[in-house]
């Protein structure tokens, strides 16, 4: 006797969404600056990564990372073309309302630390919810939570100069995290620590993103960006076929 048709199997959960909006899209996007001669740093970008994504951006010396991190951080404006942020169109925003974007939607790590000296550990991963808006009761719990979460729990009332060097980083990490952005921006983050104490990192980052943060690492390091779900690689400031 033949079976009847099997019906569909219930749904577990929403199908994924064909037209979800992108967590960052660059469109057409060019970056000049005057001369003689103009210089165009970037020229027509086009890039979009998926909410939750894990992608790298790497190129040599002068290929226009350093640019694109300055726009996609909102510290720079394109001079043609669009960026959207969460589907933002960022450049219609102020300068204030910019402002306010970057300190909610976007947490920063550079490969300098850039940590407060005469600032505590806890002061130091408290200081970006002061401007993100985080509620003041919840502050020092998430700052605590972010710390925990990166294995300094123990330093917070350290200064970060008697950290070593892995461990300023992670101050960095728990403080750009703290603020619970939409998207993480990782500029050479790994440039200033040992082999070892980079690998201690990235899978810190790995263990961010497995969490649903989208992360963008800007490096010339390629075995940093063999780790990324994704690389896009600049060129003279085009985007070079995906790697």
């Amino acid at each position: 006797m033949t079976a009847a048709p099997t019906a569909p199997a219930a749904a577990t959960g929403p199908d994924p969404a064909p037209d979800a909006v992108p967590a960052i899209e660059l469109r057409d996007l060019t970056r000049s600056f005057p001369g003689p001669p103009e210089v165009q740093a970037l020229k027509g970008v086009n890039v979009s990564v998926a909410d939750g994504e894990y992608v790298a951006i790497t190129g040599p010396s002068g290929s226009g990372k350093s640019t694109m991190l300055n726009i996609l951080g909102l510290l720079d404006r394109p001079t043609v073309g669009e960026y959207r942020l969460g589907g933002v169109l960022t450049g219609t925003l102020t300068e204030d309302q910019r402002a306010a974007v970057r300190a909610r939607q976007l947490g920063f790590v550079f490969q300098a630390f850039h940590l407060m000296s005469r600032r505590t550990v806890l002061e130091n991963v408290l200081l970006p919810m002061l401007y993100s808006g985080t509620p003041r009761a919840q502050r020092e719990p998430r700052a605590r939570e972010a710390l925990q979460r990166v294995g300094l729990d123990h330093r917070v009332d350290f200064l970060p100069g008697t950290l070593s060097g892995g461990e300023r980083q992670r101050v960095a990490v728990a403080r750009a995290v703290a603020t619970r952005p939409r998207v993480l921006l990782a500029d050479e983050p790994t440039g200033n620590l040992d082999q070892a104490t980079s690998g201690e990192i990235m899978a810190l980052f790995e263990e961010l993103h497995a969490d649903g943060l989208t992360l963008v690492v800007i490096t010339h390091d390629e075995g940093v960006a063999r780790r990324a779900s994704r690389r896009i690689r600049l060129a003279d400031g085009r985007v070079s076929p995906a790697a």
